[in-house]
């Protein structure tokens, strides 16, 4: 989509596609049924989320990686990004997956109960800040023995899908 792609450039700028969880997401697409987007009353696209299907470590449980958060620059703190966000996680749960993982930000992701407390095994292929490596468990012990280096997984974005 689009306009979900131009709302990523003014939200987060050209740098978005060298970063580490980039690197999962190209050549893949969201999980099935966790792609959301908000729209003002004209239909633009103001926000947007998506969580992607990861395999934690080699032959590690599966989880979803969320990202990016997005929302237009002039809306910011207008409540979009978090009704997104809740959106996405009850969406998640509702699908039956056992975790999601985000690289973020501590005290923002925080409102919604992701911590790097069950993160200090797993890595991000790539360069990242640590600390900034957060994770919510939907299911109780979902990320028990958890560890190595995160690998996507999940449906590839077929070639004729980059020339529509």
């Amino acid at each position: 989509m689009l306009a979900r792609e131009a709302l990523l450039d003014r939200a987060m700028g050209p740098k978005r596609r060298k970063k580490s969880s980039e690197k999962l997401r190209r050549g893949r697409r969201p999980s099935e049924g966790l792609a959301f987007v908000a729209r003002d009353p004209s239909g633009a696209v103001v926000g947007t989320v998506r969580l992607w299907d990861v395999t934690l470590g080699e032959n590690g449980p599966a989880a979803l990686l969320l990202g990016p958060l997005a929302v237009e620059p002039g809306l910011k703190s207008g409540g979009i990004g978090s009704a997104l966000m809740r959106h996405a996680v009850a969406e998640a749960a509702r699908l039956g997956h056992g975790a999601i993982l985000l690289v973020g930000d501590a005290p923002y992701y925080g409102r919604f109960d992701f911590s790097a407390d069950r993160t200090g095994s797993l890595s991000m292929p790539g360069p990242y800040e640590r600390h900034r490596l957060l994770a919510l468990e939907l299911k109780e012990g979902a990320l028990d023995g958890a560890k190595g280096t995160i690998k996507a997984a999940g449906r590839k974005v077929k070639a004729l899908e980059f020339l529509a």
